[in-house]
């Protein structure tokens, strides 16, 4: 299941911005099966519009269906939201492969630096041509309208993050009404990431608006394809070209996303009832995609990272040691060979929560704190008032259990579950693995606090400052969470992050990224296991779509190869 997209880090379920440089890199002999021993920062097969057949329908898997259709709504930042969504919304900016960023001239036609000082001023010019499905324009009010509630100075409106948008001091009408000025109060260096995606003023009008009005609904769209149908009951979304759409006219008919769970998925795509399906990194479900008729695996090395999220709000982990303890007591290059055996891909504790080691500003901060120490994890617990009884340790009477909620259907999230019940067992913690709904995994448990320990894949877009921002800065309040799931930071984390987040000088950025990440390992609020492959399954003839590591999909340009 995959989590929170652009701007934030998404979460997927069984699986957030990291860096600005490319991510391809030597891979490990045999390249994952793809018969070299290179990894593609993406592989798409990306092919011109003129190779591609008009018409057809796209049957695409998903392993989830979200509730929740705003993604700038804590409960919408999904990869699945967005997979489905980046076909309708607005964003100001588009990536290739290699986090290379450039204007979306569908809806922006130029975006600067205008000023530097005394202040940071953005200029946007936008598209006249841009209409929103009910016929309006977009203009600068539909900017101003997400500024003013994606800041945070309303806790009513349930927001992912506030990163970058409560930097902004005022976003004003320009020479006209497509003209954007946005001015800071503080340096951003990530404001590319920012409006994307857009939504249309009236998400924003209020706060009932913006938490309920996308709920089991998608009112309003802006691109190549609008909503022809949201069924709840099939779990389906049929998206429809929209013939109003201003830009390239949309090579498919039609795309119709199904959802099922995680490892239903891959039998799908085998039997022919679904033309792409990211599989995960399961070398099972790799093997079985590979051998389907008609079928190829497109494999990248991804932005993305498989972690355990330790919840510090949980009455028995809010003592640091305590969380601590169980980062020492898991054996990470245990999970990591078990997760990948099979893959043809590095088993390699990941040492940092911001890059992969693909990426320019990788570094190993992990230090004592990612070491498999089960010794000084006894200790820690020792200290921490947690003293063996038996197998399982107490204290006040009361046993040290932890629950590990998975989302039912992923045999991969249960896999690491068994081993870390087995290992966190010998340091006398006792885990039980508790399996949910895999619609309700994110929205009923994981964003609400309502586990101990959860396993999922953050998602990377070309941000690094940004997009991490938010799952690690600490609670104003010690109740208001958005989009840190692991309930837990500090004021120096804090300050690194800030530091971080308002340099413009991408070297500066990344030393900040860094400082930060050592704070983190410290914390124990998300524990990395490895940098996760993208493995997708796709029909062989079709075209732009499949493992896109960086690369933002053109859905006007996804189609079946003539």
């Amino acid at each position: 299941m995959k989590a929170p997209l652009t701007g934030v880090r998404l979460v997927v379920a069984a699986v957030l911005a990291l860096t600005q440089a490319g991510c391809g890199t030597r891979g490990p002999s045999g390249g994952a099966g793809q018969g070299d021993d290179t990894i593609k920062a993406s592989d798409i097969n990306l092919q011109p519009r003129d190779k591609v057949k008009e018409g057809g329908t796209l049957r695409w898997g998903i392993n989830e269906f979200p509730t929740q259709w705003n993604r700038n709504h804590i409960d919408g930042n999904l990869a699945v939201a967005a997979v489905v969504s980046n076909a309708l919304l607005p964003s100001a900016f588009t990536s290739d492969g290699n986090a290379r960023l450039s204007v979306n001239r569908d809806y922006v036609l130029e975006a600067r630096i205008t000023d530097r000082s005394p202040h940071q001023v953005v200029t946007y010019t936008l598209n006249p041509k841009a209409r929103w499905s009910d016929g309006k324009p977009i203009t600068w009010a539909d900017y101003r309208a997400q500024w003013e509630v994606m800041r945070g100075a309303d806790p009513a409106f349930r927001i992912v993050s506030a990163t970058g948008y409560q930097d902004i001091a005022k976003v004003e009408r320009g020479a006209g009404e497509h003209e954007v000025v946005v001015t800071f109060t503080r340096p951003f260096g990530d404001w590319q990431a920012l409006f994307g995606p857009l939504l249309p003023a009236s998400v924003n009008e209020n706060a009932e608006a913006f938490n309920s009005s996308w709920v089991n609904a998608i009112p309003l769209t802006a691109g190549p394809f609008k909503v022809g149908a949201l069924d709840q009951t099939a779990k389906t979304v049929t998206l429809v070209r929209d013939p109003a759409w201003w830009g390239d006219r949309a090579k498919l008919d039609r795309i119709v996303y199904r959802a099922a769970e995680q490892d239903s998925l891959t039998g799908m795509f085998g039997n022919g009832e679904l033309d792409v399906a990211d599989i995960g990194p399961s070398a099972p479900d790799y093997a079985r995609a590979r051998s389907a008729t008609g079928a190829q695996v497109r494999f990248a090395a991804g932005p993305d990272f498989r972690h355990f999220t330790l919840n510090g709000s949980s009455e028995k982990l809010r003592d640091v040691r305590v969380r601590q303890a169980i980062q020492l007591g898991v054996d990470r290059m245990s999970i990591a060979r078990s997760d990948l055996q099979g893959l043809d891909w590095p088993a390699t504790p990941l040492g940092n929560h911001f890059f992969m080691p693909t990426q320019e500003g990788y570094r190993d901060n992990a230090g004592s704190f990612g070491a498999y120490d089960p010794e000084r994890a006894k200790r820690l617990l020792d200290e921490a008032g947690w003293k063996l009884d038996g197998t399982v340790r107490k204290k006040a009477g009361d046993p040290l259990d932890l629950r590990f909620v998975v989302p039912a259907g992923s045999q991969l999230s249960k896999s690491e579950g068994e081993l870390a019940q087995s290992m966190l067992a010998k340091i006398g913690v006792k885990l039980t693995i508790q399996a949910v709904p895999g619609d309700d995994f994110f929205t009923k448990y994981v964003i609400p606090g309502n586990f101990d320990i959860a396993p999922f894949a953050y998602i990377g877009t070309p941000f690094p400052v940004s997009s991490s921002y938010g799952a690690y800065v600490n609670s104003p309040d010690g109740k208001t969470w958005n989009a840190n799931l692991g309930r837990s930071g500090s004021d120096d984390i804090d300050a690194a992050l800030d530091r971080a987040v308002a340099a413009l000088d991408p070297a500066r950025a990344r030393a900040g990224v860094n400082a930060a990440d050592r704070l983190i390992w410290a914390q124990a609020n998300v524990l990395p296991l490895y940098q996760r492959p993208q493995v997708v399954a796709v029909k062989d003839t079709l075209a732009n779509v499949g493992a896109r590591g960086f690369h933002d999909l053109r859905y006007q340009d996804i189609g079946f190869t003539r």
